[in-house]
């Protein structure tokens, strides 16, 4: 049997209407036929997703192949089963309510064969308001990596894995997680690759924000997006080098990740709720040296950070109110120091060091005393003809000595 370029795994669960758009970009792809596999797992569907599955496989024989299982409760578990299935070189995770552009699969073989990539990122969309970091997207690039590009800031499994990789080293998603389990798969599938690219040149991948916000994630507590950083977290504990791989990919997670966590969501949390996420986030803090970054993170992020790591959540939720209803603060200054005046700032109650405030330091500026005229003489600032009539007066050396200490 003739082996595809490449397979698409897509896990469905309740994902109409959207599921339609996803499932004619494939049957539109420009790669020829055979050498694509569309392996689609239907998690349990009951909203008529899994009939249309059925159809389009009858309709398309030979492209589709759909497995129905119950419901699994994420993602993990039926992405894990269709990766199972692939047979293509490569494979590509497709959300079931997103799609891919027409030219898509065809250029990303194409360029992980011309560069030997193992691991492939296309160029993303966001559509309906989802947001999209660009950072990565500037130009294509034969080889990036986290220390020299935004890859820390595209940890999501849409893009094109060589199977061989996956194979070779066991990656499969965390069934464990309900949220986040393609992240740390992506990290690790990064970390272990020979070259990771990226083709920026052609708008590959559409990802959908759903208008009912039913994305998974979306979808998700608090405590179990805590989890799947968490996971991420530890793939790079184990894998990333020291030094700025790994720091980049703890600036990913502790300058946006956690701290989103503690914003005005957090105030709709009951007390009880407040201090588990607070402990949690502590205990991150401590296992993956996030102090370590700190210095690269805004004020405001590592003062959410601290106070949920000290488990003071009414002095975290008066720091979320003040920057919903003032945003920056004013700037405090203490000598060559300038600091976020945030109400926190040196508040003997919560102790909190004045380091964690500091916006940057700025010597202060020094009057320079005007020119004496032997000076102004010596540095030029008399024109030059004055200059050479002045040096066959007996004053000359005068003025020379006194600036240049008797040595003429």
């Amino acid at each position: 049997m003739t082996v595809p370029d490449v397979t698409v795994v897509v896990a469905v669960y309740n994902t109409m209407p959207y599921l339609t758009a996803c499932l004619d970009s494939l049957v539109g792809q420009s790669l020829a036929p055979g050498r694509l596999e569309v392996v689609v797992v239907d998690d349990g569907s009951t909203d008529g997703g899994e009939a249309l599955l059925d159809e389009y496989a009858a309709r398309h024989p030979g492209l589709f192949r759909v497995v129905h299982q119950p419901n699994s409760g994420g993602p993990a578990a039926p992405t894990n089963r269709g990766l199972d299935l692939a047979r293509g070189r490569y494979v590509l995770f497709l959300g079931a309510d997103d799609w891919l552009g027409a030219e898509a699969l065809e250029r990303l073989v194409a360029a992980a064969d011309a560069w030997g990539s193992d691991v492939v990122v296309p160029k993303h969309v966001g559509v309906n308001g989802r947001l999209v970091p660009q950072g990565i997207f500037h130009a294509d690039a034969e080889s990036v990596g986290f220390a020299d590009s935004a890859l820390a800031w595209a940890l999501a499994d849409t893009k094109l894995f060589r199977l061989d990789l996956v194979r070779r080293h066991g990656l499969r998603r965390n069934e464990g997680l309900k949220v986040f389990s393609d992240q740390p798969f992506t990290l690790e599938a990064c970390l272990r690759a020979d070259r990771v690219s990226v083709l920026a040149d052609y708008d590959c991948y559409f990802l959908v924000l759903r208008e009912d916000r039913g994305n998974v994630t979306e979808r998700a507590s608090v405590l179990d997006r805590l989890r799947g950083i968490a996971a991420l977290q530890q793939v790079a504990a184990e894998l990333a080098d020291p030094g700025e791989e790994l720091d980049a990919i703890r600036v990913r997670s502790f300058a946006w990740d956690v701290p989103r966590l503690l914003q005005d969501g957090f105030l709709l949390l009951d007390d009880g709720l407040q201090r588990r996420v607070c402990a949690e986030v502590g205990r991150m803090i401590e296992r993956f040296g996030a102090r370590e970054v700190y210095h690269r993170l805004p004020v405001a992020e590592r003062l959410r950070l601290e106070l949920a790591a000290a488990v003071r959540p009414e002095a975290l939720r008066d720091q979320i109110r003040y920057e919903a209803a003032h945003g920056e603060p004013p700037v405090v200054a203490d000598g060559w120091r300038h600091y976020a005046g945030y109400p926190a700032f040196r508040d003997a109650r919560l102790g909190l060091p004045d380091e964690l405030f500091l916006l940057r330091e700025e010597p202060p500026a020094v009057a320079v005393p005007p020119l004496n005229l032997a000076q102004q003489l010596w540095r030029g600032v008399v024109p030059e003809q004055l200059r050479r009539g002045l040096r066959r007066h007996p004053v000359w050396r005068r003025l020379a000595n006194s600036v240049n200490g008797g040595r003429g």
